[in-house]
């Protein structure tokens, strides 16, 4: 059955579940990060979300497509500075490999519905 809301994909769910986690866990940063990496990586993850959005609504396979491959890039930038805040030592190593199986499972359901576009089939609300 096709979805009748991008709130109902659940690589949407799973994206705005990641996004709440890097905003909750952003908010022990240091102050001094808060206009820097803070900025950042939350800018990042909210574009995850709203590319999906954005892209659930278009016609064309070609600009959905494009949308979701944007949310990837989105996605892949907020994965470096999950890396570079551990490094840091802002996160845990435990906060970090927590965020990246999030991560991981949005990549695979990203590229699912990339795939099922470029075989013109609907992935409806996997």
């Amino acid at each position: 059955m096709k979805s009748q809301s991008f709130e109902q994909l659940i690589v949407w769910q799973k994206a705005h579940s990641y996004v709440l986690a890097i905003y909750k866990i952003t908010k022990q940063y240091p102050k001094e990060e808060l206009f820097c990496l803070v900025n950042q990586i939350r800018r990042a993850a909210a574009s995850i979300t709203a590319n999906i959005a954005e892209g659930y609504a278009k016609i064309s396979s070609k600009d959905k497509l494009r949308f979701y491959n944007i949310s990837q890039g989105s996605l892949e930038e907020t994965r470096n500075f999950i890396i570079l805040s551990k490094d840091l030592g802002y996160i845990t190593l435990q906060d970090k490999e927590q965020l990246g199986i999030q991560a991981a499972e949005i990549s695979r359901l990203l590229n699912a519905y990339c795939i099922a576009l470029l075989k013109n089939v609907s992935p409806a609300t996997t």
